[in-house]
């Protein structure tokens, strides 16, 4: 068994990253958490500063992320402040991202950034629509992916996976009913295992599953 080979390129850039996760925890006051997480630059800021930090991701030419690849949510029921608001951000100029991640609860909203990247209407939107998440200055919150009259957020983890109400042709009644479920499901924890026999690889996946795990590979 042979150790795969290093690749320099991948060796700069982790070094690069190594360095940007230095600068923002030594020099943003804000930044509560910055780190490379499997080789992903990783940094966690608060609501009030998130507008003025990403900014300067944007424009600072050190920085120069200038396109929001996508917005989204991770909902934690546990916690007090239950999802995670998570920025996606590539820097065109330097060929490299990062994952800016801000907490908040089902009140307190989180400052729009569509000022910023227009395109950000779209991904808060579907936040909203989804976890439920509000987003301040914002002035198209609307559901995207759900009904008008919907009721819930389909992402958030005590959301039922049957839904709320169900429709049916009753036969006595002759007639189209709307009645509520009966088998719900209050909360969904995820194990990740593979419902295949607890298989952790499927067939035709070892390859991925070698990568992920770290495992040494054969020449």
């Amino acid at each position: 068994m042979a150790d795969l080979p290093i690749n320099p390129r991948q060796g700069r850039l982790d070094g690069q990253l190594c360095a940007l996760a230095f600068a923002f925890s030594s020099s943003f006051a804000c930044v509560s958490y910055s780190a490379v997480e499997k080789g992903e630059l990783v940094v966690r800021t608060t609501r009030d500063h998130l507008f003025s930090f990403l900014s300067q991701l944007r424009d600072d030419p050190r920085y120069r992320f200038e396109q929001l690849m996508d917005v989204c949510g991770v909902d934690y029921p546990q916690r007090p402040e239950r999802f995670d608001v998570v920025y996606n951000l590539l820097s065109v100029t330097y060929n490299r991202r990062v994952r800016v991640i801000v907490t908040t609860d089902e009140q307190a909203p989180v400052p729009s950034v569509h000022e910023l990247w227009p395109c950000a209407t779209w991904w808060e939107r579907e936040c909203y629509d989804l976890f439920g998440v509000l987003f301040s200055g914002q002035a198209d919150l609307r559901r995207i992916l759900t009904d008008n009259g919907f009721e819930g957020h389909p992402l958030r983890k005590d959301f039922p996976l049957t839904g709320f109400e169900q429709v049916r042709y009753d036969i006595e009644r002759k007639q189209v009913v709307k009645e509520p479920v009966s088998l719900t499901q209050d909360f969904r924890d995820f194990d990740f295992v593979s419902p295949w026999e607890g298989m952790l690889t499927l067939p035709g996946d070892e390859k991925a599953h070698e990568v992920r795990q770290g495992m040494k590979r054969a020449n």
